[in-house]
């Protein structure tokens, strides 16, 4: 799959917020509004996953590699995935709710 077909907007079908393609040479896989995202992949960019359920943000993990990243679960089949936050770029996502999901989850930076 090519970087061009692997990132494209979407709408998301959480909230509606028409999502477009991240610029920075990234791959959008959640709304940067309400921070959904949709079981698509078995692994990264495969599009192999035959579940299309919503996946719910659930926590923020805090890694020194990948700096804050999005557990997600899926609200279908419960499988669980991590998604980088997306920062810096013309869409990032906002952050007063990846905070909020942080103090739910118990997961203050410090």
């Amino acid at each position: 799959m090519s970087k061009e077909t692997e990132n494209v907007g979407f709408v998301c079908e959480n909230c509606g917020c028409e999502v477009g393609p991240l610029s920075n040479g990234s791959f959008r896989n959640h709304c940067p509004a309400c921070l959904y995202s949709k079981h698509v992949d078995n692994q990264p960019g495969d599009r192999m996953a035959k579940c299309f359920g919503l996946m719910e943000p659930v926590s923020v993990v805090l890694t020194s590699k990948k700096w804050l990243q999005i557990l997600h679960r899926c609200l279908e089949c419960g499988e669980e995935k991590l998604n980088k936050v997306a920062e810096n770029t013309d869409q990032c996502d906002d952050y007063g709710l990846v905070l909020k999901l942080m103090e739910e989850a118990g997961k203050m930076i410090r």
